[in-house]
């Protein structure tokens, strides 16, 4: 599985950008997708996450209420939209995808994409 991982930008505190990640290969709905964040001097850390299936899906405290997880298997395409953006929430974001019917928040994932910078000013 391939990812490419697009939509970040520069935005103002309380605006909104929507990360697409778009995945090559034809099984992209056998695998569980997630988000991952991060920022200049930090860890890595996962955002959000969806199962296979897109039943399940998992937030970080940080961004619950604030961000949503969904993807379209017959784009075979993730999303996160992020509303009221902070400037906390500036960092390189990235997609990865794990095979399995299970969400997974660890950062043990198979696939990962290359990074997409959101900035925001506050």
């Amino acid at each position: 599985v391939q990812l490419q991982a697009s939509g970040g930008g520069l935005v103002q505190a309380g605006g909104s950008l929507r990360l697409s990640c778009a995945a090559s290969g034809r099984t992209f709905s056998r695998y569980g997708m997630g988000w991952f964040r991060q920022a200049p001097g930090k860890e890595r850390v996962v955002v959000a996450a969806i199962s296979w299936s897109g039943d399940s899906t998992y937030y970080a405290d940080s961004v619950k209420g604030r961000f949503t997880i969904s993807r379209d298997s017959a784009k075979n395409t993730v999303y996160l939209q992020m509303n009221s953006l902070k400037p906390e929430d500036a960092a390189v974001y990235y997609c990865a995808a794990k095979a399995g019917i299970t969400i997974t928040t660890s950062d043990k994932y198979d696939y990962w994409g290359q990074g997409t910078l959101v900035t925001v000013s506050s």
